[in-house]
């Protein structure tokens, strides 16, 4: 018996981090933490600095765990509502919301700590911008109105500026090329999201876009829009001797890519042409921040 007990508490610890994992969002607390590190690389023009990095990674990432959190702490309802999120640790009953409310101030307000205490107060300040238009305006308003895809586009393109303000201890035209990548890269990745998971986020009360026009045209049409304003954003980083020739000719190429999907997607509205757009998003990213970071260093 008590043999028994004790491999039942060894397998319940696990579990139980497990959850508190789940909360952090982790997927997206990489990528961005991946996003923090080249904000910070590319901003920094004086001698490198790993422990500054290392703060600004923790605090960051921390910052982002937390406001996932709360994320989750919200949205429990919802969650419960719809098949891909119904199994979540909030509304799978498996862990108390006051557990999880905790969990993500503590976290967050740790972040922003430490960020104001070992990077600077430029830097954790922006981090609070980010948490607040997170999780108290983006995720209310996804309730009200489709336009919150829009608002929720800016914290997720906050976190190269952060790493870009850790490095400088100032916000530059570098910075905000950075940002304007991230904004227009994220819209089309959640336009896709959206129409693949329109019975979702219909089950649940969110008035997506895919929801209000479940034609998909309206959704299609702005992909292709924001997938457009991507292409000359991601090209400025040569005109402001960010990078040089051989990125510009990169982004370009991957810039027409990813717009050739939201094209296709709008010609056809289907599940399929929507996965593609996601697809290429999801490689666009890495590829093209990959390419500014080869042209910067090596040339």
């Amino acid at each position: 018996m008590r043999t028994s007990a004790a491999v039942a508490g060894v397998e319940a610890v696990p579990s139980e981090w497990s959850d508190y994992f789940e909360l952090t969002k982790p997927r997206i607390t990489i990528m961005v933490l991946v996003t923090t590190v080249f904000g910070f690389v590319l901003g920094n023009q004086s001698e490198f600095s790993a422990s500054l990095l290392v703060w600004t990674v923790v605090g960051t990432g921390l910052l982002s765990a937390g406001g996932s959190a709360l994320n989750h702490f919200w949205e429990r309802r919802s969650d419960a509502l719809m098949e891909r999120t119904a199994s979540r640790p909030l509304p799978a009953g498996r862990m108390d919301w006051r557990r999880a409310l905790a969990f993500g101030v503590t976290l967050a307000l740790a972040g922003v700590g430490v960020l104001a205490l070992t990077v600077n107060l430029l830097t954790a300040a922006l981090g609070l911008a980010a948490l607040v238009s997170y999780v108290l305006v983006y995720t209310p308003l996804k309730k009200v109105t489709s336009l919150a895809t829009l608002i929720g586009a800016v914290p997720g393109a906050l976190p190269p500026v952060m790493g870009w303000t850790a490095a400088q201890n100032s916000l530059s035209a570098g910075a905000w090329v950075l940002f304007g990548i991230l904004f227009f890269w994220q819209l089309p990745h959640f336009l896709a999201i959206a129409w693949l998971c329109r019975g979702d986020y219909a089950r649940a009360g969110f008035p997506m876009l895919p929801v209000v026009e479940p034609d998909g045209r309206s959704t299609a049409r702005q992909a292709v829009l924001y997938g457009a304003a991507l292409l000359p954003v991601s090209l400025a980083p040569s005109l402001i001797d960010l990078a040089g020739t051989s990125y510009f000719i990169g982004a370009a190429l991957l810039g027409a890519l990813f717009l050739g999907s939201c094209v296709a997607f709008w010609r056809s509205t289907d599940n399929r042409s929507a996965r593609r757009v996601l697809l290429t998003s999801v490689l666009y990213l890495p590829a093209v921040l990959a390419v500014m970071a080869f042209d910067r260093f090596v040339h």
